[in-house]
């Protein structure tokens, strides 16, 4: 492939768009109870027939802040611990081993 194809075919994003999640977008769909229920109460207070999963995000942390506040600590401690452990795992000798000078 020629170098103005490869820049044709490569995809530049901005960091806006490298940090959204394009299933906050989706259109949620009514196939169990819970979810016709929030779908219904949220489309009744935004005034907004098609629900999105942010707009049931946006409502659930303004009226049930407790609940979100849990959830999203457990997953930042999940992450966390995660990342923690992927450290660990690249830490494979002593300093001295890591070094190579011995000192």
């Amino acid at each position: 492939m020629s170098d103005s194809l490869e820049k044709e075919a490569e995809v530049i994003i901005g960091e806006q768009q490298a940090h959204e999640n394009p299933m906050l977008a989706m259109t949620v769909e009514k196939n169990s109870k819970l979810k016709e229920m929030l779908v219904e109460y949220v489309g009744t207070k935004l005034n907004n027939e098609e629900v999105t999963v942010n707009m049931i995000a946006e409502v659930l942390a303004t009226e049930f802040p407790e609940f979100v506040f849990a959830f999203a600590e457990e997953n930042f401690l999940r992450g966390y611990q995660l990342g923690l452990d992927d450290a660990d795992k690249l830490h494979t000798g002593s300093a001295e081993e890591t070094t190579g000078n011995g000192e």
